[in-house]
């Protein structure tokens, strides 16, 4: 009887926001990472929300930085977001509205 070896599992990125708490931006990482996980629930493997100071706002997908509070200025709005993250994991993906004028 042969038996098929499982094929390997591919690792899904992470994606990680990191947030201020002096600013309380908690609501609004938690928000982001909300629509990511929605609009990228087979192709992402976790969205981590990790604390930090001083300012920062940070988005990382894998190992790239899609998005920096300071060297981008403020906040993303979800579509931006949303199609950084495809950019970088799917870039033939359609977001269907979110990809029209």
């Amino acid at each position: 009887m042969d038996e098929t070896p499982p094929a390997p599992q591919v690792e899904k990125p992470r994606v990680s926001i990191t947030y201020c708490t002096q600013c309380q931006w908690l609501l609004r990482a938690g928000w982001m990472a909300q629509e990511l996980l929605s609009t990228f629930r087979d192709d992402i493997g976790e969205v981590a929300l990790i604390p930090g100071n001083g300012g920062v706002f940070q988005i990382v997908c894998g190992s790239e930085t899609i998005w920096d509070r300071t060297r981008d200025g403020g906040f993303p709005d979800v579509k931006t977001l949303k199609q950084r993250v495809r950019d970088r994991l799917a870039p033939s993906r359609d977001l269907g509205h979110i990809d029209r004028p």
